[in-house]
């Protein structure tokens, strides 16, 4: 197939290529070498004698003029392919633990499964090649063994402390030595040199303390003691199975899941725990810390790469016992994986976009059932295709109907704006706060409560528009509106990240002082209660107001010391946050969402309306949730402000019936097929190869092409195939022989997306 990433190369089959090269003086013995790079199949070398060299061995081998790191593939069976004596021989072994064999039957499933070079799957895996080469030696110090006192060496007053220091526990690093005496490590080494001091080599610190399993846990209700007795018997027998555990907001699913995690650590496993936004999971790490009486090993884009080199190798030793992270954790190197668990699996976040297209929830189904381990989905709300595996008896459902202890599920209620419209602000023009919602507020400042007001639009507004002439500030390299962040005092688009200053006059009439920002984001909400509450403390929660775990571990101590009246963000505070003293939700624009072709619209909406309503009420005082909407008569509103407690079972069931009928994911299969060039006559030529090409065969329907929501992206235009098939009929084969009959320009890039989420 096509080269997804750069050009449309035609295939060469895996394990046929080789590095041509002498190989003088070696046998007729050869190795399938997989590298890091989005190449189609292992490359094959000449074993060097004496090595040893096994199936997952990580190996240094040439490549033109480098030498890279790759992995000893299982041996390819289509043939001898090159002549020993044109292979180039393989280099040294790493001296680190090799890919385990379920580790390299993933990277191939994988790279099956998205149609992805298996060489570029593999780089996720060996993602740090610095951790490839062992840490540098410690060096530290201690008094040499009845060393006498050196003629000439004049013993000052700060080589007495060191000597003093040096006198008092084990041998340590210069740097610390000097610490204790007080000194710089000049003199440390200085003492070295003149022999009172001898220098050792100390082993390399454990990189993360074992978790303590046997730390017992808080005490649980029948609901969650049944559950994690189950989950508990899965993690120690070992064996794949799949299960949900479904419970509401603030039901204490995290208190259950540890109990299947202490377990597996019981039997010497390894355990992954995902979670959609890993950088802002302060509470969760704090809560797993306080369990285990140690921090898990962490692997998400904020770590340092010293971190990173660091957490890869623990990893690949098995030194790391628990790992929690991103989607790309799936990918690391584990020795003895025995447990995953899929935090809020239905968010979209573990979708990966480019690159390597997969669905890390997916994914790790693969990788248990690969390893033979068990997994476990958990979720308030659960994803339509899990929903559907648990009817189909697939997978297990554990449930937690109640929050824990004495808090309820918040009450819930649709404010219309059709009848109840935001007034405007005196002499501020535009409001976007209803009366009732004002209201709401008020009284809870009032009974000293906090309140969190939520719009899932970044900066202060979407789209900026000249009120003379109309036009509006677009992105020069997108269909796309420029973002006003106006706390940052710039125009940003939010797909190709373009920055630009916001014009003083009118790019299409020269007008000055006619651009006006229209519609709310988070800042612009901000602005309207600093008006309208001016005694309150507000703080925003946004990708743009969080820079990383310490900004986010700071923002939710201060909300949990009560340092912050009104919390004011978009998706990121709907994932896990508990603050007892928030008792009142706000949604500004509960509509937005729903609209925009998207075939998951409705339940995405549900979905995050759902799980920011559950942050209101999690302690002891009621809670309250205010939807604006101009339709409360929609399915969704109405679910959600449905007290029934089968009420999110019956809209799954609708939603569900809608997709059947419309032959639509969970009940079809779809594969989209996006082609891009900077030449839109070329990517359009290029469709009409393909058109030319299509299969036709029962069960399998292609759309389009059609032009991409976002046509033109980061300077490339755009055009979308998609391939709808019946649930029986895989559509990777499909597409394979489809694009294998078609050459492509050079220019034109290719990207697959078997079962798609995002259609912009």
């Amino acid at each position: 197939m096509p080269d997804r990433h750069t050009s449309a190369a035609r295939t060469v089959p895996a394990g046929r290529k080789s590095p041509a090269g002498p190989a003088s003086g070696l046998q007729d013995s050869r190795l399938s070498v997989l590298l890091p790079l989005p190449l189609e199949g292992p490359y094959d070398y000449a074993a060097p004698p004496g090595q040893g060299l096994a199936p997952g061995d990580l190996v240094r081998v040439p490549l033109g003029s480098r030498e890279l790191t790759g992995v000893v593939w299982d041996p390819d069976t289509a043939g001898p392919g090159v002549a020993a004596e044109r292979l180039k021989p393989a280099g040294a072994r790493i001296d680190l633990p090799g890919l385990p064999e379920p580790e390299r039957r993933f990277v191939d499933w994988v790279a099956s499964y998205t149609l992805a070079p298996p060489g570029a799957v593999l780089r996720m895996a060996l993602s740090v090649p610095a951790a490839f080469e062992p840490p540098k030696p410690v060096t530290a110090y201690r008094l040499a063994a009845a060393a006498p006192e050196p003629k000439g060496l004049r013993l000052t007053p700060a080589r007495r402390r060191v000597l003093a220091a040096a006198g008092e526990g084990p041998a340590r690093p210069a740097a610390e030595l000097a610490r204790a005496a007080g000194v710089g490590s000049s003199v440390v080494k200085g003492l070295a040199a003149a022999g009172v001091l001898e220098a050792v080599v100390l082993p390399p610190p454990a990189a993360f303390q074992a978790p303590d399993w046997r730390q017992p846990g808080p005490a649980l209700t029948t609901a969650q003691a049944a559950a994690s007795e189950e989950l508990r018997g899965q993690a120690a027998r070992g064996g794949f199975a799949v299960t949900l555990l479904d419970g509401v907001t603030g039901s204490g699913k995290t208190e259950v899941y540890f109990e299947a995690l202490a377990a597996a650590l019981a039997a010497g496993r390894q355990v992954l725990v995902l979670l959609p936004e890993i950088a802002l999971s302060a509470q969760w790490l704090e809560r797993f810390k306080r369990r285990f009486e140690a921090r898990p090993a962490e692997w998400h884009s904020d770590l340092t790469a010293v971190q990173r080199r660091r957490t890869w190798r623990a990893v690949a030793l098995g030194e790391a016992r628990v790992v929690v992270g991103a989607r790309s954790a799936l990918f690391l190197p584990y020795q003895d994986l025995g447990l995953i668990v899929v935090d809020e699996e239905h968010d979209t976040s573990f979708k990966q976009e480019d690159g390597v297209v997969y669905h890390a929830r997916d994914m790790a189904v693969v990788r248990a059932r690969l390893g033979d381990f068990p997994v476990v989905l958990v979720s308030a709300t659960p994803s339509l295709e899990t929903a559907t595996n648990v009817e189909a008896g697939r997978y297990g459902r554990l449930r937690l109907p109640e929050r824990h202890g004495s808090a309820g599920l918040p009450r819930v209620e649709l404010v219309d704006l059709r009848r109840d419209p935001p007034p405007r602000l005196e002499g501020a023009g535009q409001s976007w706060l209803s009366p009732a919602l004002r209201r709401a507020l008020a009284e809870t400042f009032e009974a000293g409560e906090q309140a969190l007001l939520f719009l899932n639009r970044r900066g202060f507004a979407p789209l900026t528009l000249c009120r003379t002439c109309g036009h509006r500030l677009q992105c020069p390299n997108c269909i796309a509106w420029l973002v006003e962040h106006r706390l940052a005092g710039r125009l940003e688009c939010h797909h190709c990240g373009h920055r630009a200053a916001l014009p003083v006059r009118c790019p299409g009439c020269d007008a000055e002082g006619s651009l006006a920002a229209c519609g709310p984001g988070v800042e612009r909400l901000a602005e309207e209660v600093k008006a309208l509450f001016p005694g309150q403390v507000t703080a925003l929660m946004s990708s743009d107001s969080i820079s990383g775990p310490a900004a986010a571990e700071a923002l939710v101590r201060a909300v949990q010391q009560r340092e912050i009246d009104l919390l004011i963000g978009t998706q990121i505070v709907a994932k896990g946050h508990h603050f007892p003293w928030l008792t009142l939700v706000g949604v500004v624009d509960g509509d937005l969402g729903l609209s925009g072709g998207d075939l998951r619209a409705a339940e995405r909406t549900y979905q995050l309306l759902h799980q920011v309503a559950g942050r209101a009420g999690r302690a002891e005082r009621p809670g309250r949730v205010l939807i604006q909407t101009y339709e409360p008569e929609h399915p969704v509103m109405q679910a959600l402000a449905s007290s029934a407690t089968d009420a999110r079972d019956r809209f799954l069931e609708t939603e569900a019936d809608a997709r059947r009928r419309a032959a639509m994911p969970p009940f079809a299969r779809l594969a989209a097929v996006i082609l891009s060039d900077p030449d839109q006559r070329r990517v359009d030529e290029a469709c009409r190869r393909l058109s030319r090409t299509r299969p036709r065969r029962e069960g399998i329907e292609i759309l389009g092409p059609a032009p991409a929501p976002l046509a033109v992206l980061r300077g490339r235009h755009r055009r979308r195939f998609l391939l709808r098939t019946r649930r029986d009929v895989a559509p990777q084969g499909v597409l394979r022989d489809w694009l294998a009959a078609v050459d492509l320009p050079r220019q034109t890039r290719l990207q697959i997306d078997v079962d798609p989420y995002s259609f912009l």
